[in-house]
């Protein structure tokens, strides 16, 4: 199968990959291609901006998290019906998982999908030695196709005609663009990178337009075009999440699943909700800020990631929905939660009464907690069986207390030891499993496969 694509990489964070990546999204969009957005790694913030520029689903490829042969087929699952797809790298080119060489970085993920690169260089300091540090990074790795260059924040004509000379003279990468500095869209951020797309409707609609129009006027997208078109065919099958999964029983009634989303909980991937229809459940969403009860009929309930404590006050005063979790969870319902879920689910977060559903509380630190994990399943549950080990990634400023149950879902190792954390059920909540682990179930598709059951037997009892 062959889709036009390309990656877009940067030496380090903070080039502008996202202002770009985006924008070119937007632009290609406007010209009538459906295109199909994509971003290297866990990070679940960017690819809501790529959503709203494009149109459909922003999608994650996470070497480490779902493993390198999966990379190809969930890229061209995520890509069906585009006319080109634009993949966002993560850190720089070749920054991967710690300790791990290539695995998971862009470069990696660029090699799998056989794909041209394109090097965002943020050119503000720097002239003449634009062409040494092009020429590094397109001579580090021969594997890697490094076939283009944007110029970022450039501060005027003398000093574009400048970078331009450089690069023809010493590098052989052409360049696609130059955007000046003082061009730049306002995507505000905070302590966790960019504010959600989700948060902002509106200014974020208005920024991904920006990007759009910077990039259409400072970027040559026919030239972008041409260089995607190079890309060979993949030889993958497309990813399908009905061949991934055991569906249930013929006959047996779909269970309903209740999925949270809106401002609060805005992290998830799109993959987790497809491999639980394809199980044979329902997903609903809902959103916990305005819902005062769980859609009818639910006999799951997923709470995924996101910012909880920038909406601590309106949870809380949501008595009506924490009450109704509570019993959901006590009456023996499934619950899945990740980070934020875990957050929702304790007693309080930051003072204020949360879901009292975990004895545990939670707090906002400054302290960033960051990072990919190898964990063992450490009790048995409802999601997995003792002994079963997996790949996440943590992500958060919050503290629970105590970090963990009697039965504590997961088991890593740090460098000070062993580190236990999360539930895997408690007491009067046996079907609860929460924990601050990030997971891309399509990795792992018999989560869903296993949650569908539980929420159907739960529903039959």
């Amino acid at each position: 199968m062959n889709i036009p694509r390309l990656v877009v990489a940067a030496p380090s964070s903070g080039a502008g990959k996202t202002t770009i990546a985006t924008g070119l999204i937007a632009a290609l969009a406007a010209r009538g291609l459906a295109v199909s957005p994509h971003k290297v790694g866990p990070d679940y913030i960017d690819p809501g901006y790529h959503g709203l520029a494009a149109g459909r689903p922003g999608r994650n490829l996470d070497a480490f998290m779902c493993g390198p042969e999966r990379i190809a087929p969930l890229f061209l699952h995520g890509a069906a019906g585009a006319d080109v797809a634009v993949v966002e790298g993560v850190m720089g080119l070749f920054d991967g998982a710690s300790g791990r060489g290539e695995l998971a970085s862009t470069a990696h993920v660029s090699k799998l999908l056989r794909a041209p690169v394109v090097l965002v260089v943020d050119a503000s300091s720097q002239s003449r030695s634009v062409a040494a540090l092009v020429h590094g990074f397109a001579s580090w790795d021969p594997e890697v196709r490094l076939a283009g260059v944007i110029l970022n924040r450039v501060a005027s004509d003398r000093h574009e005609r400048l970078l331009r000379e450089a690069l023809e003279e010493g590098s052989g990468v052409p360049v696609l663009g130059s955007v000046r500095r003082s061009a730049a869209v306002a995507t505000p951020s905070r302590h966790l990178g960019l504010i959600p797309a989700v948060e902002r409707s509106a200014e974020a609609l208005r920024a991904v337009a920006d990007m759009g129009e910077l990039v259409a006027a400072s970027v040559d997208l026919d030239e972008v075009l041409a260089l995607a078109r190079t890309a060979p065919p993949l030889t993958a099958e497309p990813w399908d999440p009905a061949g991934e999964v055991t569906p249930l029983a013929a006959g047996a009634v779909r269970p309903r699943i209740a999925v949270a989303g809106g401002a609060a909980f805005s992290f998830s991937y799109a993959e987790n909700t497809e491999l639980l229809t394809a199980a044979g459940a329902e997903v609903v969403p809902f959103d916990p800020l305005h819902a005062d009860a769980l859609p009818e009929g639910t006999a799951g309930l997923v709470i995924g990631g996101g910012f909880p404590e920038l909406y601590v006050r309106e949870l809380s005063a949501n008595g009506q929905l924490r009450a109704a979790i509570a019993a959901f969870a006590a009456a023996g319902g499934p619950v899945s939660a990740e980070c934020a879920g875990l957050l929702y689910l304790g007693r309080e977060l930051d003072g204020l009464p949360m879901c009292g559903v975990l004895d545990t509380s939670a707090r906002m630190t400054e302290r960033l907690t960051l990072g990919y994990r190898e964990a063992v399943a450490l009790e048995d549950s409802m999601l997995l069986p003792g002994g079963a080990r997996l790949r996440g990634h943590e992500f958060h400023r919050t503290v629970c207390e105590p970090e963990h149950g009697e039965r504590p879902a997961w088991g890593w190792r740090l460098p000070t030891g062993l580190h236990l954390e999360g539930f895997a059920g408690a007491a009067g909540a046996e079907n609860v499993h929460a924990s601050y682990l990030h997971l891309h179930w399509a990795g792992y598709p018999q989560l869903a496969a296993a949650f569908t059951a539980a929420a159907a037997a739960h529903r039959a009892g």
